[in-house]
């Protein structure tokens, strides 16, 4: 599904009532009659009062009140703003409402009497709101935050930014959103997320090409887009049809790393995978692999890898493996970052970089524009602040700066190095090149445990491996980990889940997209 800023809502709704003739009272009456219909699905008949504020949002309040007075409810609005203060449409709305004798009162404060057992319908903000919310509405906002009474949020909650979904100043903790149209993006990231509750998005009438328009780069992976990217596998096909896939990865005490890597790849459809390791960590690995393939390489004497790797691992790419992956647990020196770069300069193959092979060229961005081959990276909000600056000081802002707007920064970054970008977090947020970017909709707060970016890196390094290009072999990777994370979460408890967990749990997730395929 396609996500919105609050610019591009805008211009749908401006051209739907210019280019489509479709009046602005008429999409303020769906929009109000959607959230009335809403309120009478999840409720019995109760007490609601609608709090309106003096924009659009506020007239699609006080046609809900309207719709659901005209229906027997107990319904009261509370118009935050003088008479005076009200947009041209609210206005109408408002005196519709009065002749209707809708009770309406204009109010500056809230007390519990006031909202005792009702249902609360915030139409107070709505996605224009670009300031942080006046002392008079914010401390209103906190008096019903501090309520125990059920609230609807319309479009969005009252304080959260569309664009970002950072609060502004004070918000709204909505139990459910009713919003128009199509989502934005302060319903989908956090902390916006948090405070929409459930999400309902009502068709109010906009034209159906708008609202697919090529224009809207942001969209959410959903099972049906999924599960139409899986691989085919044919009935005559043997490995070598599936992709041969070098992992780089491991150090001394860092072993797991590689194994969970390599193990989520081969469990993700990968023909054949080698795991490339430091030489005398050799035995080790041998000791503990099955399906998997070793690759000794040239050895610092400390379980870590030499520059001179990069000739062994560059010579192996060339002449039998279709993907390289590099990064979990190989450690981060002065040796990994040349490694790195003679392999950003000569690898022809595409490559997942993942952990230590990010962390090795931070505030070296510029070597990836000269790539030879795509490229994935996979960092989380901390290895992106270190990408982007070698200054640690610097970095503590930066993961602030991310935090904040981690669409912006994932876009940017994409575009002006021609790399794909897999920014991982609650949500993953993926961004190619050309703007593009897609929001995972799987995974839970049990994944966030030692290894588990290693076990997306492998299955990510798969679907490439088996042709997907780099979009779609993030997208679906990231999908489908979530998945399986998901399912392991139902079994084994967000608490006790470990990383093999989730690889554990991938021939399952396979088989639910599979189903739905």
């Amino acid at each position: 599904m396609k996500i919105v800023t609050a610019s591009e809502m805008s211009t749908i709704d401006s051209k739907t009532i210019k280019d489509y003739k479709i009046p602005s009272s008429v999409l303020m009456e769906r929009a109000g009659l959607s959230v009335a219909n809403r309120i009478i699905g999840l409720f019995d008949r109760k007490k609601v009062i609608v709090l309106s504020g003096g924009g659009n949002n506020g007239g699609d309040g006080i046609v809900a009140a309207r719709e659901l007075y005209n229906r027997g409810w107990n319904v009261k609005v509370f118009l935050l703003f003088k008479e005076e203060k009200l947009s041209p449409d609210c206005l109408a709305q408002y005196r519709i409402a009065k002749h209707l004798g809708v009770p309406m009162e204009f109010r500056t404060n809230l007390n519990g009497k006031d909202i005792h057992s009702a249902i609360i319908v915030d139409a107070i903000f709505g996605t224009g709101i670009n300031k942080p919310v006046t002392s008079l509405i914010s401390k209103i906002i906190s008096f019903l935050n501090r309520s125990e009474n059920i609230v609807i949020s319309v479009d969005i909650p009252s304080g959260i930014s569309a664009d970002n979904a950072q609060i502004m100043g004070e918000a709204v903790r909505a139990d459910y959103t009713v919003t128009f149209g199509l989502p934005k993006i302060g319903h989908m990231l956090y902390p916006g997320a948090e405070f929409t509750g459930k999400l309902f998005v009502e068709d109010i009438g906009f034209p159906e090409e708008l609202l697919k328009s090529d224009s809207i780069k942001i969209e959410t992976i959903e099972k049906q887009d999924a599960s139409m990217l899986l691989p085919e596998r044919a009935k005559h096909s043997y490995k070598g049809d599936y992709g041969h896939v070098l992992i780089v990865a491991g150090s001394r005490g860092k072993t797991g790393a590689a194994l969970m890597a390599a193990k989520s790849c081969l469990r993700s459809g990968a023909g054949m995978v080698t795991i490339g390791v430091p030489e005398t960590l050799v035995d080790i690995f041998q000791q503990r692999v099955t399906e998997e393939m070793v690759l000794p390489l040239n050895d610092t004497g400390r379980g870590t890898l030499s520059v001179k790797a990069s000739e062994t691992i560059i010579d192996f790419l060339a002449q039998k493996a279709d993907v390289l992956a590099i990064g979990p647990g190989i450690a981060c020196d002065a040796d990994i970052t040349d490694l790195m770069m003679r392999i950003l300069e000569t690898v022809t193959v595409p490559m997942v970089l993942d952990a230590d092979a990010i962390n090795s060229i931070s505030g070296r961005t510029e070597i990836l524009k000269d790539a030879k081959a795509p490229v994935i990276l996979t960092p989380h909000v901390g290895e992106m602040a270190r990408l982007l600056s070698r200054n640690s000081e610097a970095n503590k802002k930066l993961i602030a700066q991310i935090e904040k707007d981690k669409i912006r920064t994932a876009v940017s970054f994409s575009n002006e190095t021609g790399t794909y970008l897999l920014l991982k977090g609650a949500p993953t947020i993926i961004s190619e090149p050309d703007g593009r970017v897609f929001i995972n909709t799987t995974g839970n707060p049990g994944m966030s445990t030692a290894g588990s970016g290693d076990v997306l890196t492998g299955i990510i390094a798969a679907f490439l491996g088996q042709g997907l290009n780099p979009m779609d072999a993030s997208v679906l990777g990231t999908y489908i980990h979530g998945l399986a994370g998901d399912i392991a979460a139902t079994e084994k408890g967000m608490h006790s889940m470990i990383a093999t967990d989730i690889i554990e749990r991938l021939p399952e997730a396979f088989a639910v997209l599979k189903a739905d395929g």
